[in-house]
């Protein structure tokens, strides 16, 4: 009897035993995981659409939050600016905080992105305080971001596995700033053409120009805010937007920023002014 309980406590023990040497490997796996990266052939906006195919959210243009509180709506109203503030210093300071749930390499990926503003603007991305206006970085559902300060705690969702890319990342971080997608801009009619019929119906709305401010910079194609061809497509073959005059022009591409998109912030934040 005595034989019978000590061999299956021994079975018990190694069978923990074997469980947790399992959960570590597991968890060292996760933390030097490289994030899902997609094929050079996804566009920006299929690889974040993919992503958000599926969210709850009412997400304008793809992955614009538009928030549902009324005093978040203060960012669109005149007497409430939707830029972050510059200190005395010339300098954005835009507190945030990271989520926890995302792994080292993660992590790293995110101030990796944010270290080209810190490079080439002066925003600075800084660790959250005590500030009421802050981005809280969490791997929501998808890739999503609200529209400038808005006024309060605002989530700027990197899902794991697919939205933790530099372009990515820099996409979301430049619609927080403030930044619509190329595409909406007030004068694209010159440079793009809105191919509507190929639109999927109740999708035409993400492609409504905006009264946009260009700072007196020209279209970019290369912009990383830029739409790929054939984001809400009806038939994925064709274009929903073609460039012109050279129609292969390419865009959507998920790099990172383009040297005018830098140069946007520099002049919407006024950077040199100091």
């Amino acid at each position: 009897m005595d034989l019978r309980v000590n061999f299956s406590s021994l079975l018990l023990l190694l069978l923990f035993t074997g469980l947790c040497a399992a959960q570590q490997a597991e968890s060292q796996r996760q933390d030097k995981e490289i994030p899902f990266d997609a094929s050079e052939e996804e566009d920006m906006t299929s690889a974040i659409l993919r992503m958000n195919n599926g969210s709850t959210d009412f997400l304008l243009e793809g992955d614009l939050l538009i928030p549902r509180t009324r005093t978040a709506m203060r960012c669109y109203h005149k007497t409430f600016s939707c830029l972050w503030p510059k200190s005395a210093n010339g300098q954005v300071e835009v507190p945030f905080t990271i989520s926890p749930k995302y792994t080292a390499t993660e992590k790293r990926m995110i101030l990796s992105a944010m270290r080209d503003f810190h490079a080439n603007t002066c925003i600075r991305f800084v660790g959250r305080q005590r500030e009421r206006m802050y981005l809280s970085i969490e791997p929501k559902y998808g890739c999503f971001s609200s529209l400038g300060r808005i006024g309060d705690k605002q989530v700027l969702s990197l899902a794991k596995y697919g939205c933790v890319q530099n372009g990515v990342i820099q996409h979301e971080l430049l619609h927080a700033l403030g930044f619509y997608h190329e595409h909406t801009r007030s004068d694209r009619d010159n440079y793009v053409r809105i191919n509507w019929d190929n639109i999927r119906s109740g999708y035409k709305m993400n492609f409504k120009k905006m009264n946009t401010n260009n700072l007196n910079t020209p279209y970019d194609y290369s912009s990383v805010m830029h739409y790929g061809r054939a984001p809400f497509a009806i038939d994925h073959r064709s274009d929903t937007i073609t460039p012109f005059p050279n129609p292969n022009v390419y865009i959507g591409q998920r790099r990172g920023m383009s040297n005018m998109d830098i140069l946007r912030v520099n002049k919407l934040y006024k950077c040199h002014d100091n």
